[in-house]
């Protein structure tokens, strides 16, 4: 227990540190960096806009996981995590995780169709590789909490 406790406030602390370098990325870094390899690069400055929107986006899928994993936290905290109201959360989860990963396999697609060197392409499989595997690893921890709890409302009603 005393474990779960420090597991649980070493996660927050961690969050909050994520989330502020999220949004410094999402707010100053990408723009800044796209904007000056734009610059630098001036046959790739039509992709400036697409892709600046493009890395905002992505970011706050993350952010949206950070977010639904705090109230997923508290939930534990409070003895709550096997109740119907931790599935909203874990959903959130799935849904940024989707669409990141509708977002990343389109650029996948994109690159792939128009790359001269196959760096990038790879890059983005693997990319999409991974948030796949994310994502099914969410819907199947998903299950395996609907499942707990529906046995958690069975046990108590029975008591």
């Amino acid at each position: 227990m005393v474990t779960e406790k420090w597991a649980v406030a070493a996660l927050r602390f961690f969050l909050v540190v994520l989330f502020g370098v999220l949004v410094v990325f999402q707010t100053m870094s990408l723009p800044g960096g796209i904007a000056y390899h734009a610059q630098q690069n001036p046959h790739d400055a039509p992709l400036r806009w697409p892709l600046t929107a493009i890395a905002v986006f992505l970011v706050l899928c993350a952010e949206v996981v950070v977010v639904a994993t705090w109230k997923l936290l508290t939930l534990v905290k409070k003895d709550r995590i096997f109740t119907t109201a931790s599935l909203k959360w874990v959903d959130a989860i799935v849904w940024a995780v989707a669409a990141a990963w509708l977002v990343v396999a389109g650029m996948l697609l994109f690159v792939g169709f128009n790359a001269d060197d196959p760096g990038m392409p790879m890059l983005l499989f693997l990319v999409t590789v991974a948030i796949t595997v994310i994502g099914l690893l969410m819907v199947v921890m998903r299950a395996l909490l609907r499942q707990a709890t529906t046995l958690r409302s069975d046990m108590e009603a029975v008591i």
